[in-house]
């Protein structure tokens, strides 16, 4: 390796981890917390969703007890 190329990369390495640095420090500061707000918002969102769900499986799997079946002393109902 060149000697000029080996100067570039003592200045491109260094230089790019500022760089990476600074822009995750703007990122913190500034857009961080809009975009945690609206994660946990879609988040709410799609659990009330699931909520949906499991409360229509609990109403449609309450049986209604049959009028017409016998009684546990084996008489028929007094409808027949």
């Amino acid at each position: 390796m060149s000697n000029a190329f080996m100067a570039l990369i003592w200045w491109v390495i260094p230089l790019t981890g500022l760089l990476g640095a600074l822009g995750y420090v703007l990122w913190v500061t500034q857009f961080k917390s809009k975009f945690e707000s609206e994660t946990t918002r879609s988040v709410g969102q799609f659990q009330r969703f699931q909520d949906s769900f499991r409360s229509a499986e609990i109403t449609t799997a309450v049986e209604v007890p049959n009028v017409d079946s016998e009684n546990t002393d084996g008489a028929t109902s007094a409808r027949d």
